[in-house]
């Protein structure tokens, strides 16, 4: 995933016209007429009036074509905030239409976090050209917050923040709000800082209108505030957020001095990506969004993992050919084994879908894996009698067998069983070698449970069944 990546979910607001918002079908196709007949008056009285997360939809959901027209239309007056709202693979071609001049003046307008998100979806080789555009303050805070690693604290947070000595009262704090121009537009805490600058305390802004001007930030500020080191993990962060029930928070370099803050609202678009990112990876897709790359480029990405697929299907393949012999004397077998590995990789995925998630909230952890094996053994155990009861009294009445009958269930339950511990520790395992569980732990867990709940079918049916 690339850093700070702002999702079409995460970094705007859903487009519903079923509850009253967003852009409805007539708005869109009056727009796209006017786009193809380059009426530009109508597009800036009637996009430019609307919000920028809902003009980012417009964008996303017109044409390369349309999309590159009503970019070239608007190029002098599209706001800033509308680009960091715009899904990168979009945001890409848009910018493409973009001279260096107009846009490094667009991204100066921007907070350096999302500035960055801009920047990154430009080519390399017209990034430079474009940094030397934006005007010389910001361009420094931007070059900055380019150097600190990719899903940290330096990419995600924002250089603009309010920080006061302890020994000011609340009064000296309203003041300096109301005159300074540094003041960011949007804020939740005042931190207060020692004289190297080192945060000593936040003091929330509900709690600075409540007290009266002359009482003294000391008496009313947060002792040891949960700081953010500049390189810490976007996923870290929104555990502290979560945990801690945090709004916003400081961020320091190596040496513990204040050099940014994190809001909320940059937390919660993590959030929604590591969430989206886990659940893609499960199925095997890319964590980044491909809704609207090319077909071939979606093909590509797709391409490995279905491969793997393959190979772990051919794998489960070889498994049934051991007992060919004993399929073609018993054909009801080749009727009934998809339905044991089918179980045991529902199962399975239920599993596993609780631990990667567990393991992402970190829910799960070694202390409590112990605990979290033995419960998911005697879920599979509990659900392995149960169903394995219900299909061998099927495949009894079915085929009129009744060593069939005992013969998928005990291979039933024996693959339920399988699957929920394999569910628990294919994450942890996964976990332990520095891979993201989410990435390819479906393929692991179908392989096993498909391979186990043939062979064991199989080869109970072959002990069994064949003379």
């Amino acid at each position: 995933m690339t850093n700070n990546s702002k999702t079409i979910e995460s970094k705007k607001k859903k487009n519903n016209n079923a509850k009253g918002f967003g852009i409805s079908k007539d708005q869109l196709e009056k727009i796209r007429d006017n786009i193809r007949s380059e009426n530009i008056e109508f597009l800036k009285n009637n996009v430019l009036n609307l919000h920028h997360a809902d003009i980012a939809d417009i964008f996303e959901i017109l044409s390369e074509e349309d999309r590159k027209l009503l970019a070239v239309c608007l190029e002098n007056s599209l706001p800033a905030e509308v680009l960091a709202s715009i899904d990168e693979q979009v945001l890409s071609e848009i910018l493409d239409n973009y001279k260096p001049g107009i846009l490094g003046d667009l991204i100066g307008k921007l907070d350096t976090d999302e500035a960055v998100y801009v920047i990154e979806n430009i080519d390399i080789d017209r990034r430079e050209a474009l940094i030397k555009q934006i005007p010389s303050a910001e361009r420094k805070l931007i070059r900055q917050a380019l150097e600190f690693p990719e899903m940290s604290a330096g990419r995600l947070m924002q250089r603009d923040y309010v920080a006061v000595p302890k020994y000011w009262n609340v009064g000296q704090v309203i003041d300096y709000l109301r005159g300074s121009v540094k003041v960011p537009d949007q804020f939740y805490s005042i931190f207060i800082v020692d004289p190297k600058h080192v945060p000593v305390g936040t003091v929330p802004l509900h709690r600075i209108m409540r007290n009266k001007r002359n009482i003294v930030l000391t008496d009313i500020m947060i002792d040891d505030p949960v700081v953010v080191k500049v390189n810490t993990d976007q996923e870290d962060i929104a555990y502290l957020f979560e945990k801690y029930d945090l709004t916003s928070a400081p961020v320091v370099n190596a040496r513990n001095r204040l050099i940014g803050m994190i809001t909320v609202d940059d937390v919660v678009e993590v959030i929604q990506e590591e969430a989206e990112e886990d659940m893609l990876k499960l199925a095997g897709v890319s964590g980044d969004t491909d809704l609207y790359m090319a077909a071939w480029k979606t093909a590509r990405s797709r391409f490995s993992w279905l491969f793997i697929n393959l190979l772990t299907a051919i794998l489960a393949s070889i498994s049934i050919g051991f007992f060919e012999g004993t399929i073609k004397q018993i054909v009801a077998l080749a009727v009934l084994m998809p339905i044991v590995a089918s179980m045991g990789g529902n199962a399975g995925t239920q599993t596993l879908t609780v631990a990667v998630r567990a393991i992402a909230t970190r829910e799960l952890n070694p202390s409590n894996s112990l605990r979290v094996f033995g419960k998911e053994i005697l879920v599979g155990l509990i659900n392995g009698i149960v169903f394995a009861v219900i299909v061998g009294l099927v495949a009894a009445l079915w085929f009129g067998e009744h060593g069939l009958g005992i013969v998928i269930a005990l291979a039933m339950m024996f693959n339920l069983l399988v699957a929920g511990f394999f569910g628990a520790s294919i994450p942890i395992m996964l976990q332990k070698l520095k891979v993201d569980p989410a990435l390819g732990a479906s393929i692991l867990l179908t392989t096993v449970t498909d391979v186990v709940g043939f062979f064991v079918f199989l080869g109970l049916a072959q002990l069994m069944l064949v003379n």
